[in-house]
């Protein structure tokens, strides 16, 4: 038997977003998409730099997210640049507005992947990262590589 998490094939990940920002909590979110918007997504012609997630009118929403043009398509094409509809639960909905507004968090999609042939979307609600946290983070970061490396040679010896 197929392992369904083993499916997920990721058609564009935010590294960005881990590096500006800390990532408080995780939401799995459905898109809304055109025909030559999925078959674009599908050969990976995805780009979440610049994109965030947001509430308006009591309906999430995905802004800035790039799709590029479907290679094959015709006049029908999609406009590479436009908001698409995010499919939550109503309560998912209604949490993230009163988190977005009352404590300035942001919502940042991490992740566009594919889901037992299914496009979904991750979104992290997320706080800015100051500039001393960056480097604290990347402190830390070299010191655990340090270590991992006096580590393999102490083994090898």
């Amino acid at each position: 038997m197929r392992d369904p998490a083993k499916d997920n094939k990721i058609l564009a990940a935010n590294r960005q977003a881990g590096h500006n920002y800390f990532l408080l909590e995780r939401f799995e979110a459905g898109l809304v998409l055109t025909g030559t918007e999925v078959k674009a997504a599908r050969s990976g012609k995805v780009q979440l730099k610049d994109s965030y997630g947001e509430v308006r009118a009591n309906e999430a929403w995905l802004v800035n997210a790039h799709i590029s043009p479907y290679s094959h398509g015709n006049r029908q094409n999609h406009n590479p640049v436009r908001d698409r509809k995010l499919l939550l639960h109503r309560q998912e909905i209604d949490k993230l507005l009163g988190k977005t507004r009352e404590k300035g968090l942001t919502l940042i999609p991490t992740r566009v992947y594919l889901k037992s042939g299914r496009i979904k979307c991750e979104l992290a609600l997320a706080r800015v990262k100051k500039l001393h946290d960056k480097r604290a983070a990347e402190r830390v970061r070299t010191t655990e590589a340090e270590a991992r490396e006096a580590m393999k040679r102490a083994r090898k010896a």
